[in-house]
């Protein structure tokens, strides 16, 4: 593996915004970069101890067309949609959900209180996947491999080094890992 160095091209803050029904999230990727940045749409941060800004969840709607991928650090979300799945996600697991032709599912809080934190990714489909089938899978946290590195990398998709992830999406090729690095707060927005 070749080592690459890299600069920062550019820096982009977030906006904080309200989505579903009333949950307070911090946007990172937005619309004016996503042809850029195809096959990303959308990323979120949600995070918050105060049940006001998560409470309401995110009640049934519809996606078609992409894949979303939701890492949970803190916190409880119960999912359920039209095809009968269900799941529910809780910290250092995944939920991984391919919309395909189409699906209305649903993300609502399992908690009253405390710390709910994680991320949502949204992966476009290529053209000719973007009517596939829908699919559902929860991976629980003691199903994500870790990976020696600086600090510790949890790998969700994909390859890393010689390390396989906990699934692999032929469709979208995704790779994703999360990393700690050593002196980092994990709970600490960066």
């Amino acid at each position: 593996m070749s080592k690459t160095s890299r600069e920062v091209e550019h820096i982009i803050n977030g906006r904080e915004v309200s989505d579903g029904a009333g949950v307070r999230l911090l946007r990172v990727l937005t619309a004016d970069l996503q042809r850029r940045l195809d096959p990303f749409l959308m990323l979120d941060e949600f995070r918050s101890d105060n049940p006001d800004d998560y409470i309401a969840g995110f009640p049934s709607h519809p996606h078609r067309g992409f894949e979303t991928i939701t890492y949970m650090l803190a916190g409880r979300m119960r999912h359920r949609d039209n095809a009968g799945n269900e799941g529910l996600l809780g910290p250092g697991g995944v939920q991984w959900m391919t919309a395909g032709r189409g699906i209305v599912h649903s993300e609502l809080p399992e908690q009253e209180d405390g710390l709910m934190h994680g991320f949502q990714l949204w992966l476009n489909l290529p053209a000719e996947r973007k009517l596939c089938e829908p699919w559902y899978r929860d991976i629980p946290a003691a199903e994500i491999p870790s990976a020696p590195a600086q600090g510790e990398a949890r790998l969700i998709a994909g390859h890393w080094r010689d390390q396989a992830g906990a699934m692999e999406r032929e469709a979208t090729g995704a790779r994703s890992h999360r990393t700690a690095l050593p002196g980092s707060a994990s709970g600490r927005r960066q």
